[in-house]
């Protein structure tokens, strides 16, 4: 009894002493504390599939009393704000494409006269299928108004009925807007893990010395460091696209050579963003410690799995300091929508301005962290 409350005390001392120096470890204390704020603030506001808003665009051919109605029954929701009245049916694609529109209604011209005739009488409803949930919901919406009008004008008769078309994804599937939109975010995670070990891993094996001792500069040596990942990145997206299109048939509508430009541009953006995290890292642990304080902020700002549209506004600013929110967004208009160059090029910028600052940044903190 008497040695096993001698070893119980020992026990008790190695633990206070463990969590005595975790917590006066200021490095421990970040690590700590830091996931714990992001995943309360992100997951509580960023990942919501909650629509507080639907923008959308009315055809309204009809004109009429009914159509006027519902269109005023939507706009009193609170939810749906019109923010485009069109003219004709070839500015619907626009709309959609330029997210100025998460649904377009198009109303025909013989509407009301299919009503008072005691015929069934059509409203069109067209998605974004390029995010499949805020769709669905919204959808949804749209439904429970009409089968309000329905029953308070027709009773059991249900004469207003909704045709639904999906925008690039016909059957609202949810991988055909997700799987794409993990090409960029699987390039992202290579870059940082790959980029990242790089340099924490020449630290560890003690031949980081040697590497500095070489005729090459700093920016020669991170620039030798980059390649390798950019190219085992590229291979491992290209085996990620041949399962999108072989194996899940998500049909590719854009240029390869423009998607692999696209991917290109976003894996040089996310480089700087790994060396970074290599250049401050003593360990390989460290590395991956880092690397997963940042992979979970840069997923859910980028939406990927959530509108950025649905975000309170602070977020949505945050979200242009994120290269993956450009890349998702331009990888998945290449792939779905079929964009070519020049509609894709404005989202190069703002991954080109990340790359301009982080991989100087990089070269830096190599440099004094090694000086």
């Amino acid at each position: 009894m008497l040695k096993l409350m001698t070893d119980m005390s020992k026990l008790i001392n190695i633990c206070k002493k463990e969590l005595l120096v975790t917590l006066k470890d200021p490095s421990a204390k970040l690590i700590l504390t830091l996931p714990i704020i992001l995943q309360i603030v992100l997951f509580g506001y960023a990942a919501t599939y909650n629509l507080d808003r639907v923008p959308y665009a009315c055809l309204d051919n009809s004109k009429s009393k009914t159509s006027t109605e519902f269109l005023a029954r939507l706009d009193g929701t609170g939810v749906f704000q019109r923010t485009q009245t069109l003219m004709n049916t070839s500015q619907i694609a626009g709309s959609i494409d330029s997210d100025k529109a998460m649904i377009v209604i198009s109303i025909d011209s013989d509407f009301e006269k299919n009503l008072a005739r005691g015929n069934s009488a059509s409203i069109q409803v067209i998605t974004d299928g390029r995010n499949t949930m805020t769709s669905s919901v919204a959808l949804s919406y749209v439904n429970d108004i009409i089968e309000k009008l329905n029953t308070e004008r027709n009773g059991n008769k249900q004469l207003i009925n909704v045709e639904t078309r999906a925008w690039y994804n016909p059957n609202l599937i949810t991988r055909w807007s997700f799987l794409p939109g993990m090409l960029a975010a699987l390039s992202l995670t290579q870059m940082l893990i790959l980029a990242g070990l790089s340099i924490a891993k020449e630290r560890e094996q003690g031949t980081f010395d040697q590497l500095l001792v070489t005729p090459l500069s700093s920016a020669e040596i991170l620039i030798g460091k980059a390649v390798p990942p950019l190219f085992i990145g590229l291979l491992q997206v290209t085996i990620m696209l041949l399962f999108c299109i072989f194996w899940f048939k998500i049909p590719m509508n854009g240029s390869f050579v423009t998607l692999y430009l696209t991917i290109l541009i976003f894996m040089i953006s996310s480089t700087g963003i790994g060396l970074s995290v290599s250049a401050v890292s003593s360990s390989m642990q460290q590395v991956m410690v880092y690397t997963f304080v940042l992979l979970m902020p840069m997923t859910l700002l980028s939406g990927l799995s959530t509108p950025i549209r649905n975000m309170p506004r602070i977020l949505q600013i945050a979200t242009y300091a994120n290269p993956l929110r450009f890349g998702v967004e331009a990888i998945r208009r290449v792939y779905l929508e079929g964009a070519g160059l020049a509609q894709v090029a404005p989202k190069f910028i703002p991954m080109i301005i990340i790359a301009m600052l982080t991989l100087p940044l990089a070269a830096w903190l190599f440099k004094n962290k090694s000086a």
